[in-house]
């Protein structure tokens, strides 16, 4: 445990120190400790931003739209992979869906360039070709959130059903074989034996994104988006990347990292209690 605790302490818990030039003016010559208080005037400054309400509905509205989309696809995935009686197509089909988690989002742009372009991508090849108009699909406000949560789903499902494989794997038997000898269909047995026997785990991970809601993924969002598609895919850390390492404005993005930590946690305490209540299973 030593190895991970000293990794938190210097890289988590040290920074956070730091974490009060949110309430300062900050200014590099004079450091952080002897630069003037500024109280609460950068919070007010955001939440009084003109963008704060689009940065709001752009940032939750991805980190919703990933949660709905990719945790079932990779419950599915776990569950069918779990399923599969041929182990060689069973190691094939979970590598090559776990293997696009490892490339940067710089190489998933060049893929998405690769397909979406609207000269020669591939799918506006096929649009050309039964007659239809090109789509610039990187530039237009009603596809980018699309392709945006599409992509990040196809990236991350592999790598998410590996912890929903290893639960699979802790299900006795018995329950299946018991389920056989009564007539059950696969389906009936994955309905009432596997899904409920995973819950926890289910619970568990949708918790812990909860906690990252405010986190929509800036790397992707920044690879992807353009000015033409500002208003649908600006998020939060997208603006404060502009607003503090361009500008140098570090004391108003700390107090947007401190808005956005509060409202995890706040987010990752609520929805444990309801579904402890609900679901008899919780975090903690």
């Amino acid at each position: 445990m030593a190895v991970p605790l000293v990794y938190f302490l210097i890289f988590k818990y040290v920074p956070m120190l730091n974490g009060q030039i949110a309430f300062k003016d900050f200014k590099p010559r004079l450091g952080v400790w002897k630069s003037p208080w500024a109280g609460f005037k950068y919070f007010t400054e955001f939440f009084n931003s003109y963008y704060f309400w689009e940065l709001i509905r752009n940032t939750i509205g991805y980190s919703f739209g990933k949660l709905f989309v990719s945790v079932p696809l990779s419950i599915l995935l776990a569950v069918v992979l779990f399923e599969s009686h041929r182990k060689f197509l069973r190691k094939i089909v979970q590598t090559l869906t776990y293997l696009p988690h490892f490339l940067s989002w710089v190489i998933i742009y060049g893929i998405l360039l690769s397909l979406l372009a609207p000269g020669d991508g591939i799918i506006n090849d096929v649009i050309k070709y039964f007659g239809g108009e090109p789509i610039d699909f990187l530039t237009n406000t009603r596809a980018f959130p699309w392709i945006v949560i599409l992509s990040d789903a196809w990236k991350e499902m592999g790598w998410g059903a590996i912890i929903f494989i290893a639960a699979l794997m802790g299900i006795d038997p018995s329950l299946y074989e018991a389920a056989m000898v009564e007539g059950t269909t696969a389906l009936q047995r994955t309905w009432y034996i596997t899904l409920p026997s995973i819950r926890p785990v289910i619970v568990m991970v949708v918790l812990l994104k909860l906690g990252t809601i405010l986190n929509a993924g800036f790397n992707q969002i920044f690879m992807l988006y353009n000015t033409s598609v500002y208003s649908v895919a600006d998020i939060i850390d997208t603006w404060v990347y502009r607003q503090g390492l361009l500008e140098g404005r570090f004391a108003l993005a700390t107090a947007v990292g401190i808005f956005k930590g509060i409202i995890g946690t706040c987010l990752v305490v609520f929805a444990n209690r309801l579904t402890k209540l609900t679901a008899d299973s919780s975090l903690f």
